[in-house]
């Protein structure tokens, strides 16, 4: 799929900075102070930082990556081809599910909340503060865009 090809290869730097604090037994614990925050994928919006905690977006498996994203941030209409499990960390997120952004159609979702998304389902995201969400889900990891003129690749 060109998608995750492409999404595939912006995050091939994004992993080599995952903040990795794994011990013997194979389990991963990162306290805050250990994220390493670096540029987002160029698959999103320009902007946005982001911190792979665990596992690699761009191979099969299961990964967790944190976006942090400044106020007036927003993500156009998108789908994902697996499941998507989202937890807002700290912030709010105005999440709307459908092709088109609109905002009178978006839930505001703030720290604590929980977002779980089946493959395929549209939807799009504002930001009208700071924010940090946590995405866990299985790579690679794809956004399609409903609108592909919204690919923020397509402008570069």
């Amino acid at each position: 799929m060109r998608v995750a090809s492409i999404f595939a290869a912006g995050l091939i730097g994004l992993c080599g900075m995952a903040s990795f604090a794994a011990a013997e037994g194979g389990h991963t614990m990162v306290t805050p102070d250990e994220v390493k925050w670096g540029p987002a994928p160029k698959v999103l919006p320009a902007g946005a930082e982001a911190a792979v905690l665990f596992g690699d977006p761009t191979k099969e498996g299961l990964f967790a990556l944190r976006l942090k994203v400044p106020s007036g941030y927003a993500i156009a209409p998108h789908t994902h081809p697996v499941h998507e499990v989202v937890t807002v960390v700290s912030g709010a997120i105005n999440l709307g599910m459908g092709e088109t952004a609109d905002p009178g159609a978006a839930k505001a979702l703030p720290a604590g909340s929980f977002i779980a998304l089946p493959p395929g389902m549209a939807h799009f995201a504002r930001f009208d503060e700071p924010t940090v969400i946590q995405i866990t889900t299985t790579g690679p990891w794809a956004i399609k865009y409903v609108n592909p003129a919204d690919d923020p690749q397509k402008s570069q």
